[in-house]
């Protein structure tokens, strides 16, 4: 994983370091158990149990280490106080979709929060992307796979 800042909101980072320390400590110590009642069975050259417990740690580490530098790059998205005037991570826009001739609401986050099915768009995602540092009454159309979807910024909030 690359040193790039790692847009973050509070409740992500909470989340990321909840799931590190249980990574760290109670799944650490799970597959350290299993490894040591899959090396009492004796042969390991044809130890299945074994051979997954090792997969698992070594799944386990790599989680760490992308969890580690994700922390250690984390940029917190702060949504500024007062009047908002342009769309920016950590503000919510309410749209409305030409496409599906409906009005939506979406919260804008870091693609390691993104979460379409729950609202929450990276900025990075077409979607989100096009939307960055545009104003209420804006309109802007998107490339998609089936054309061109058309939304306009109905209204902002932090």
């Amino acid at each position: 994983m690359s040193s790039k800042s790692v847009l973050l909101t509070y409740e992500g980072i909470k989340k990321l370091e909840a799931e590190l320390e249980n990574l760290k400590t109670t799944r650490r110590n799970d597959v350290a158990e299993k490894l040591k009642e899959a090396r009492a069975q004796g042969d390991l050259s044809e130890n299945a149990e074994y051979d997954a417990a090792k997969e698992e740690q070594a799944e386990i580490e790599v989680r760490i280490v992308e969890l580690e530098t994700m922390l250690k790059n984390a940029v917190v998205i702060e949504a500024e106080e007062g009047a908002v005037e342009i769309v920016k991570p950590g503000y919510r826009v309410r749209l409305y979709d030409h496409t599906f001739e409906e009005e939506v609401d979406y919260l804008i986050v870091g693609s390691t929060e993104a979460d379409p099915v729950n609202g929450r768009i990276s900025n990075e995602s077409p979607v989100g992307a096009a939307l960055m540092n545009r104003r209420v009454g804006d309109i802007v159309e998107v490339e998609t796979s089936e054309g061109v979807d058309k939304y306009e910024i109905l209204g902002i909030t932090n």
